[in-house]
């Protein structure tokens, strides 16, 4: 549940005519009042007593009446949402959400008669809007110090109480969301994201990839960014600003977005904590780098965290550059994945205390770091075993960073960490189902087989369930567990397509489930989905699903991203700085 204090307004009015309207997309849908300061008020919405004028100015009469200096910003609005994966809550519900955030911001308290006047409109299934005006019936003006503080901690009741999505309070460590109008920008010149977004994952592989002050500035203009130092009187360069090409606000200036404005650990003084140390050694062969890096993340595992909280917070900053880096130079076929892996470890990367940057788990994943993004070169097919290997090795550090935010009470963290940690999974299964693609050689089949596979086709067709004996012939003693599993229906449809494209399914299902051992998964059905994914992308066979999660409950730990659920959801399809931005800045906002 997210409150969300609105700017101070001074047209009651016109808030109140947009919250009953059909909203700028025909968005809002029957809106009406779930709960107002009094019981007895009649509903605009749905009533002829009460018109939405009439509703303004009965909110405004105290305003009138206020003593001494009076404010002309004198509407209070929130917005208080819940996240699209909660449940659907009731009116009565919401409008005891209303009451109880008006007594926390200090506008109405409870059994206080001489409060302000509220009113709380619900246009949607997943929010509410409370607008209420600044004057107490007793002409005074309420105090409303730390409302927002207060309105959070409500709403952490509220998630205990009814099982919602349990989110965190403000600990610094939070990403920049980018804003409304950057979104609406964005939907305006038809760019897969906001450019604010564009920039924090551009300067955050910059970041995790460079050595020193040169080298960080040079990779953000390789990559197509303006680039902007803050330059003190001695000379010295104490922060940077990066804006887009193309990008610019009414006045036809560059928006710039300092460092510290896109995320907590942007900032140019932590930047610099990335390169302190000793001088690393450069890079090695492509195979060579990943067998390294995974020796390297293989020692950190037992290491992290070992020296106490701060060292421990420097640690998991650490891996996460290593997985940002790890995800830039990763083979095509997991790409997408591994980058969704490292924006949601992003969280995780922060952890709410101070950092000590002397543990050598962070050397030693800062080491690995450095060999990777040394190394032009990607992984090339006769380098699928050491990616792989890196791979597991990464799964492994995630999950020992998991621990350590829980063992220090993290949640927020360690459920980041979680997600992240499922799409490395995913990446392992599918890298591993490549492999066994790679070294597969089919067998000729038979007239007989090529009959048997039509009546199966055909069976298909009527309702039936032709997959069961594949999986009986090709993993008897899997076979009971695979059937239950939730992801029996997402394993069976890449096994029919498989065949169809004609390649025999036992055989498939047998090599992919040889090529690494399964007594561990704890959803069988749901890694061989995976797996037989890598196996059709290495055949160049079409994927029809590529990012979905094919089990339909998420793992222990893998809640929601991001910005947005993003676990299983395909990551934005990335141009070129300024290519999108082609038809110049007539269209920018």
């Amino acid at each position: 549940m997210i409150p969300k204090e609105a700017r101070e307004g001074d047209d009651t009015a016109g808030l109140l005519f947009y919250l009953y309207g059909p909203g700028k997309r025909d968005e809002h849908v029957d809106p009406h009042l779930v709960a107002a300061w009094d019981p007895y008020l009649p509903d605009p919405g749905r009533s002829n007593e009460m018109t939405i004028s009439d509703l303004a100015m009965l909110l405004d009469a105290p305003v009138r009446t206020l003593r001494g200096r009076r404010s002309p910003l004198h509407v209070f609005h929130v917005a208080v949402r819940n996240p699209p994966e909660d449940r659907r809550l009731t009116d009565e519900q919401w409008a005891r959400v209303a009451r109880e955030m008006m007594h926390a911001a200090g506008i109405a308290p409870h059994a206080d008669a001489h409060g302000c006047r509220w009113v709380a409109v619900r246009h949607a299934d997943d929010h509410i809007h409370i607008v209420a005006t600044r004057a107490r019936e007793d002409g005074r003006q309420p105090r409303t110090s730390w409302s927002k503080l207060r309105m959070q901690e409500v709403a952490r009741r509220f998630e205990v109480e009814w099982g919602l999505r349990r989110l965190t309070h403000a600990d610094g460590t939070a990403r920049r969301w980018s804003k409304t109008g950057e979104t609406e920008k964005a939907v305006r010149r038809g760019l897969s994201e906001p450019v604010r977004e564009t920039l924090q994952r551009t300067v955050r592989e910059a970041t995790a990839a460079s050595a020193s002050d040169a080298d960080f500035f040079a990779r953000l203009a390789a990559a197509g960014l303006r680039v902007q130092q803050r330059i003190a009187p001695d000379g010295n360069v104490t922060g940077y600003s990066v804006a887009l090409p193309g990008d610019r606000d009414k006045g036809q200036a560059p928006v710039w977005f300092p460092g510290f404005r896109l995320a907590p650990d942007l900032s140019l003084p932590r930047v610099r904590e990335r390169w302190s140390g000793p001088p690393l050694n450069a890079a090695a062969a492509p195979a060579v780098m990943w067998r390294t890096a995974e020796e390297k993340v293989r020692q950190a595992v037992d290491h992290l965290g070992a020296g106490g909280l701060c060292q421990g917070a420097g640690d998991v900053a650490a891996l996460g550059d290593l997985i940002v880096v790890a995800a830039v130079v990763s083979p095509r076929l997991v790409r997408d994945r591994m980058r969704q892996a490292a924006y949601e470890f992003e969280r995780a990367s922060r952890a709410p205390s101070a950092r000590r940057l002397e543990g050598q788990a962070r050397a030693l994943y800062r080491e690995s770091a450095y060999s990777l993004s040394r190394s032009a070169a990607r992984a090339a097919r006769s380098d699928t075993e050491a990616v792989l290997g890196l791979l597991v090795a990464l799964v492994m550090a995630v999950d020992g960073s998991r621990r350590w935010h829980e063992a220090q009470e993290h949640r927020v963290q360690a459920h980041a960490a979680g997600r992240a940690g499922r799409l490395l999974r995913e990446a392992v299964e599918v890298t591993a189902g490549a492999a066994a693609a790679r070294d597969y050689e089919p067998r000729q089949r038979k007239t007989a087989a090529r009959t048997r596979t039509r009546q199966r086709l055909a069976a298909a067709a009527e309702g039936a369930r032709p997959m069961t004996g594949v999986v009986q012939n090709a993993l008897p003693s899997h076979a009971r567990d695979i059937l239950a599993d939730p992801a029996w229906p997402a394993l069976r449809s890449r096994l029919e397509a498989i065949e169809r494209a004609g390649a025999n399914p036992v055989d498939v299902l047998s090599a992919a489930a040889a090529r690494r051992e399964l007594t561990s998964a704890e959803n069988t059905a749901e890694v061989l989905a995976w797996r037989l994914d890598g196996w059709r992308k290495q055949r160049g066979m079409a994927v029809a699903v590529t990012r979905e999660s094919p089990a339909t409950t998420p793992a222990s730990g893998a809640g929601r991203a991001g910005p947005v659920g993003r676990t299983g959801a395909p990551a934005p399809t990335r141009r070129p700085p300024g290519d999108e931005l082609g038809n110049g800045p007539k269209r920018v906002r």
